[in-house]
């Protein structure tokens, strides 16, 4: 057996059932002989986003591999892996491999190398005999407690020979939880019982351990608000009493209040990592900080009490001893109806914006729309990079767990597409949107066709103003004499052209048709771009205030 035989048949009996990829790599073959089905994107960029959207929304349940060709393709591939590597999702990445004899000459480019700021582990297969090895290795990373993407580059002169009967020595590792320590818990809950005016602060690391279940428990026992970092979104029904919202640069205004205003904050689930696209809270707050990697606390802020491991297990540990504490029926503290004062404050406030009327249409009459129209309990939704984010994220209602993807420690522009056309391969019965600029569709918005072809039909929500929306006010000369940030395209008929349907949308009053018309389309297996002429739009919900700290 050689040695891409013997990867795709550990693969296959790992349970992965597709290969995004681009364009040419020694798996591509192998799998598919397995019965496992590739899917060719137009870029590796694409492909590997692709791959992080599958895994995003999979819990670690499902894993998600990459390949794609050595050198160029390898090269091509960096920004994918930054913003996997970014938001901690587990992808299998496996790159084509020059020949031993060549790895270190340049130029040759290695990935094992060159990837080591973008990946948690990385190591290519030296011989035949080592290919289970590497790979034990390899799934070992990818189920443990630090998730991220994992490296396994393929020299093409090793995978192609035949491997020893002696070394079919793969054996799948299991996954491995670590917990707290009892003392650990017993004081924080001690401290979150005794604080006056605490928060919880929930990162995706609590749906990846599918504990948000005992997230929303933890709240209604204490009675505090509930805040999500922007991947975190959607790790509490956004309805529910408790919930105040989520923050990428912009958040809401009732997370704003309690980030400035609590004397406690238990973060859950999140690495707390120092980021331009996260909400800042003051370094004299107390800190609870539960996360799976040890390595993370004590990272970019103040830790008062750490808890290292799975926040499923630390969630149950501390439900108990809070239960302990305060009894089994919790507390009520009022909390409830100081939070539904704040948000009916801050609705009222932007449901000016969010129901303007005007022509070119408000992008957050778009996202108002998009949140009245989806059906948001079978939906999944994400942003784009820039302006987009910052409008969408704070308004669009959250429901169930990944009903909205977020995204972003590193923002790359035209994401959005791959990420939902890997989140409709995990969950083909959902709706999945793309709300992009006309500026991030540049970037990705090829893999429509992508989409059409392997019969992944999603929706793409396409804010079309002319021009790139985040940056106009830092070059007014380049601007006006050069119109460096103006760009101009019919998009409904590029898609049409890649084989999707094309929506034109001129009023607000003709979107919710527009979206109900593109989420039928999808149930009947098409792919659909709405091309939305709007405005460009300044406004922002509130940023971070200035404190140090700025966190996701």
């Amino acid at each position: 057996m050689k040695g891409d035989e013997y990867i795709a048949k550990i693969l296959k009996q790992e349970g992965i059932s597709w290969l995004s990829c681009f364009p040419s790599n020694p798996m591509i073959e192998a799998l598919a002989k397995e019965g496992i089905q590739p899917i060719a994107f137009r870029h590796e960029r694409g492909a590997v986003m692709a791959a992080d959207g599958f895994s995003r929304v999979s819990d670690g349940q499902r894993l998600s591999v990459v390949a794609m060709q050595s050198q160029a393709g390898a090269e091509n591939s960096a920004g994918g892996m930054a913003q996997a590597n970014a938001d901690n999702i587990p992808i299998l990445v496996l790159p084509g491999g020059n020949p031993l004899n060549q790895l270190f000459i340049r130029p040759n480019y290695s990935a094992v190398n060159s990837w080591a700021n973008v990946s948690r582990h990385a190591e290519f297969i030296t011989g035949p005999a080592e290919t289970g090895n590497v790979m034990r290795r390899a799934m070992h990373h990818l189920k443990s407690a630090a998730p991220g993407p994992v490296v396994v580059e393929l020299p093409q002169d090793v995978v192609s020979q035949e491997i020893p009967d002696a070394a079919l020595n793969y054996s799948s590792p299991r996954r491995a939880l670590s917990a707290p320590s009892a003392g650990d818990i017993a004081d924080a809950a001690k401290a979150l019982v005794a604080a006056s005016d605490p928060m919880i602060w929930a990162g995706a690391g609590v749906m990846a351990a599918r504990a948000t279940k005992q997230l929303q428990t933890l709240a209604e026992l204490l009675e505090v608000p509930v805040y999500t970092s922007l991947p975190g979104k959607s790790a509490i029904d956004e309805r529910h009493p408790l919930a105040i919202g989520s923050g990428g640069m912009t958040t809401t205004g009732p997370a704003r209040k309690w980030l400035k205003e609590a004397d406690l904050i238990f973060a859950v689930g999140t690495s707390l990592t120092t980021t331009p696209y996260g909400q800042r809270f003051a370094e004299d707050t107390f800190l609870i900080h539960s996360v799976n990697v040890v390595d993370e606390i004590n990272k970019d802020t103040v830790c008062d009490i750490g808890l290292a491991g799975d926040a499923k297990l630390t969630l149950e540990m501390m439900i108990d001893a809070v239960k302990g504490l305060i009894g089994e029926q919790g507390r009520s503290t009022g909390t409830a109806d100081r939070i539904r004062a704040a948000k009916e404050q801050w609705w009222a406030s932007w449901m000016p914006y969010l129901t303007n009327d005007s022509d070119p249409i408000s992008p957050y009459r778009v996202i108002w729309e998009l949140d009245q129209n989806l059906d948001r309990e079978n939906s999944i939704v994400t942003h784009d990079a820039g302006a987009p984010r910052d409008q969408m994220a704070p308004f669009y209602t959250a429901t169930t767990p990944h009903s909205y993807v977020g995204w972003g420690k590193t923002t790359h522009l035209g994401a959005s597409i791959p990420l939902m056309i890997g989140a409709k391969k995990a969950m083909p019965e959902r709706t999945c949107v793309a709300f992009m600029g006309d500026g991030a569709f540049g970037m990705s918005g090829l893999d429509m066709e992508t989409a059409v072809r392997a019969e992944l039909p999603i929706t793409v929500v396409l804010l079309n103003n002319g021009i790139m929306a985040t940056y106009p006010g830092g070059t007014p000369v380049a601007r006006e004499q050069f119109g460096v940030t103006h760009m101009t395209g019919d998009y409904g008929q590029i898609a049409r052209g890649l084989g999707a349907e094309g929506i034109y949308v001129t009023k607000g009053a003709e979107l919710p048709a527009a979206i109900k018309q593109a989420a039928q389309l999808n149930k009947e297996g098409k792919t659909v771009l709405i091309d939305v002429k709007t405005r460009n739009e300044d406004s922002r919900a509130p940023h971070r205030f200035v404190e140090k700290n700025t966190v996701n």
